[in-house]
């Protein structure tokens, strides 16, 4: 038998998460709003920033991703993950009171006033903000121009049928902030495996979209999963081609890596041919399973990546 969801829960939050299985009452739907009940989204921003790290290890003849920076990094990942969310369900209030998915967000359901969640989201600025003041001036710098994205983001879909690439754009950065946080400048490894997360983010995120397809079309939402309709498959499948394109082109350009470093990119490209493969349109709870799937089929390129410093 199936127990009844939390009180105040978001329907597309996992049936018993850790927000609603313990935390108190009065923080749940602040941690709603920082998505903390449905971890993909700083997961996602987060693995741009692992692998950019673990190149930068590679080129410098370390061991392996600088352990602080990977925590630092999964600190200021969670935390304006959240920040950046606060902003967008600000934005986005009306929005969402029109989308099944997301009518029972925080704000559009009443649990929580704009002017709280505007506390909430600089509260949660402020740590990020320290986060980065732990990095080279270069890298602080960098982290600070990445803030117009996220501020930019949520209008974009209201104007254009492409509101991935900016999401993308933003997602992204961390493929910059690794390398940077050990050399302090950039270089080409870096500049690729950014264009390389940027056209990931492309392709999983039309894959998040198709799950609101018919909803975003009464709100006027704007979407590639809607702009592609029928050809939404071979849209990932283009973006996600490019994306293993230009890791490898990042790789290659990197010193001193391996094949160890090759097999993880064949290991994360095998993961994203098995999604498009599986993708079935008009199956939105498939199309969120694939979406979260790619959590894991970015670890494997880590994982593959640090394991070459390492060896």
């Amino acid at each position: 038998m199936t127990a009844p969801p939390a009180l105040g829960a978001v329907s597309d939050a996992p049936s018993g998460n850790l927000v609603d299985r313990y935390a108190p009452a009065a923080w749940r739907p602040y941690l709603r709003i920082a998505r903390i009940d449905r971890p993909i989204g700083w997961q996602l921003l987060l693995l741009p920033c692992w692998w950019s790290a673990a190149l930068a290890a590679i080129a410098s003849g370390a061991p392996g991703p600088n352990i602080l920076h990977v925590v630092l990094f999964w600190i200021g990942a969670v935390v304006m993950r959240g920040a950046g969310c606060a902003w967008n369900d600000i934005v986005d209030r009306d929005l969402d009171a029109r989308v099944e998915r997301t009518r029972s967000r925080p704000i559009p359901s009443g649990q929580v006033t704009r002017k709280q969640a505007a506390l909430f989201m600089a509260g949660l600025g402020l740590i990020g903000l320290l986060v980065l003041l732990s990095f080279n001036r270069f890298t602080i710098l960098l982290g600070v121009c990445s803030l117009l994205l996220a501020v930019i983001y949520p209008f974009m879909k209201r104007i254009t049928s492409f509101p991935q690439i900016v999401l993308g754009l933003a997602f992204a950065w961390g493929g910059l902030m690794g390398w940077a946080a050990v050399f302090g400048r950039l270089d080409a490894p870096a500049l690729l495996i950014y264009a390389a997360a940027i056209a990931w983010t492309f392709g999983y995120d039309t894959i998040y979209a198709l799950q609101d397809i018919e909803d975003d079309a009464l709100a006027g939402i704007l979407s590639t999963a809607r702009f592609f309709g029928e050809g939404a498959r071979s849209a990932v499948a283009v973006s996600y081609a490019l994306a293993l394109a230009l890791a490898g082109g990042a790789i290659a350009l990197t010193p001193h890596a391996g094949l160890i470093a090759w097999i993880a990119l064949a290991g994360f490209g095998t993961h994203l041919a098995w999604q498009i493969r599986t993708l079935r349109l008009g199956d939105p709870a498939l199309a969120l399973r694939l979406f979260k799937s790619n959590w894991e089929a970015g670890l494997i390129l880590f994982a593959g990546l640090s394991l070459d410093a390492l060896l």
